[in-house]
């Protein structure tokens, strides 16, 4: 169930919090409160986080509306509970040993490109993605009416990380059954099956991320999110029309990153 309880109580006669709530509810308060909880798996609730990475592949928007309800209970837009991003650690680790396995990779190259995946690929992009969208919704996206009121980084990063899970299942598990016999075999149903894999991908993590950003009621004009679509779609069009395969590029730079 669903929770639906309010903070009111925490709120003084004249509508602001008290000193010790204003404490508790400050960017580093909640994220000291997250990182704690971090290493303490009985305290997280991997049952509701295996929910929305269920849902985010069927109905995304139910994902978010949970976003809604933990503001209102809880004073905050991004997760308090790390189970998603442990679970997502797991996938990582999962379909990187099986993309190691596939392009016939060795235990110490596999280390090299788990390594790789993990801190550059997630971590390393999803900061620098989140402090862009973080930075770019905050100058430019914010109603004029509502100047109070801003994005969380945790937010910023929590969007990336829907987004990325999606992404994630694609490339480096669904197309891994399709690699080795088809993909790489250097003929147009080899690209096109590829290139196509690349664009539900790449579209499915703009498509999220959109999401993620117009469900904040405070935010305007978010549609302009959906506009990487455009060079997306043109990009896909001219890589068949140029024979260009962006697996095999992949699988070129990963087995280069870990010689």
């Amino acid at each position: 169930m669903l929770p639906s309880t309010s903070l009111n109580s925490s709120v003084q006669g004249n509508g602001v919090l008290s000193s010790r709530d204003a404490a508790r509810h400050t960017a580093g308060a909640k994220r000291y409160k997250y990182l704690r909880r971090l290493f303490r798996f009985r305290q997280m609730d991997f049952e509701f986080a295996a929910w929305q990475m269920l849902y985010l592949f069927t109905s995304p928007q139910r994902v978010y509306r949970n976003f809604h309800y933990r503001k209102q209970t809880k004073d905050q837009w991004a997760r308090d509970d790390p189970a998603f991003l442990v679970l997502l650690s797991i996938w990582l680790c999962v379909s990187t040993i099986g993309f190691g396995f596939v392009l016939d990779m060795g235990f110490f190259e596999t280390i090299k490109l788990l390594l790789w995946v993990v801190f550059i690929d997630c971590v390393g992009v999803g900061l620098l993605i989140a402090t862009l969208m973080w930075f770019i919704s905050n100058k430019y996206l914010v109603k004029r009416q509502s100047r109070d009121y801003d994005v969380e980084w945790g937010y910023a990063f929590d969007v990336h990380l829907n987004a990325f899970y999606p992404l994630l299942v694609i490339l480096h598990f669904i197309q891994l059954f399709f690699i080795n016999h088809v993909i790489l075999t250097d003929t147009f149903i080899g690209y096109l099956v590829g290139n196509t894999l690349w664009l539900v991908a790449v579209g499915y993590y703009i498509y999220v991320t959109f999401l993620g950003y117009s469900a904040l009621p405070f935010l305007k004009n978010t549609v302009i999110l959906l506009y990487p679509f455009a060079p997306l779609i043109l990009l896909y069009g001219l890589s068949l029309a140029l024979g260009w395969n962006f697996t095999h590029t992949l699988c070129s730079f990963y087995k280069y990153r870990v010689k």
